[in-house]
C-alpha cells in the first residue's frame, strides 16, 4: 500500500469574494462527510471578511492559503485529488480562462486545470455581468479543458425575500463523477 493508497483524498476549495462565501462551512463540512480531507485556498478579497476564516480553519485543521508560500517552504497542502471553486465570481472566471495566475488562487487554478484534474465550478454572478460576452467566452474556454460547472447563481431575492439555495453539495457531485 502507498502513502497515497493510505490517505483520504484532498480536495482543494478556492473560495471567491462573494456574499454567499459566508456559507463556505457547509462544502467544508459536506466533502469531510463524504471522506475528503480538506484545504482552502481563498483570493485576497475573500480573506476580508467574506467568511468566517477562523470556523473554516477550526473544521479543516489547515490554514487557510491566500498567499504564495516562500521559495524554500514545504508545500502546506498534498496535491489535489479534486478542485471546487465555490463561490466561483465572473473575475475569477474571466482571469482563470485567460491563463491570468495574479494570485494563488488563480495560479493554482491554472495549474490543475493542466494536470487533468476533475474541477467543479459554481458561480456566483449576477445576470448582468453573466450577459457579458467576455463572461460567455471564459465559460466555453473552461468548459473545453474539462471545467464541470453547476448551475449559475445569481443570489437575487425570491418574491419571499429570500435567496434561493446556492447547492454547495452539487460540487460535490461535479468532481465524484467518473
Amino acid at each position: 500500500m502507498t502513502d497515497q493508497d493510505a490517505r483520504k483524498p484532498f480536495l482543494y476549495v478556492v473560495v471567491c469574494a462573494a456574499g454567499i462565501a459566508q456559507d463556505v462551512t457547509e462544502l467544508t463540512t459536506a466533502a469531510q462527510e463524504r471522506d475528503w480531507e480538506v484545504g482552502v485556498i481563498a483570493t485576497p478579497v475573500a480573506m476580508n471578511g467574506f467568511f468566517d476564516t477562523a470556523a473554516v480553519e477550526a473544521l479543516t485543521g489547515r490554514r487557510i492559503r491566500s498567499a504564495w508560500r516562500s521559495p524554500g517552504e514545504p508545500r502546506p497542502f498534498p496535491a489535489p485529488d479534486a478542485v471546487v471553486v465555490a463561490p466561483a465570481t465572473f473575475n475569477t472566471v474571466n482571469k482563470w480562462a485567460a491563463g491570468i495566475a495574479d494570485t494563488l488562487a488563480l495560479g493554482t487554478l491554472c495549474e490543475v486545470a493542466g494536470l487533468g484534474v476533475p474541477i467543479a465550478v459554481l458561480p456566483c454572478v449576477a445576470d448582468a455581468l453573466a450577459a457579458h460576452p467576455a463572461y460567455r467566452d471564459s465559460l466555453g474556454r473552461l468548459r473545453g479543458m474539462g471545467v464541470r460547472f453547476g448551475e449559475p447563481y445569481a443570489g437575487e431575492p425570491r418574491e419571499d425575500g429570500g435567496r434561493p439555495e446556492f447547492g454547495w453539495e452539487r460540487a460535490l457531485d461535479l468532481v465524484e463523477r467518473r
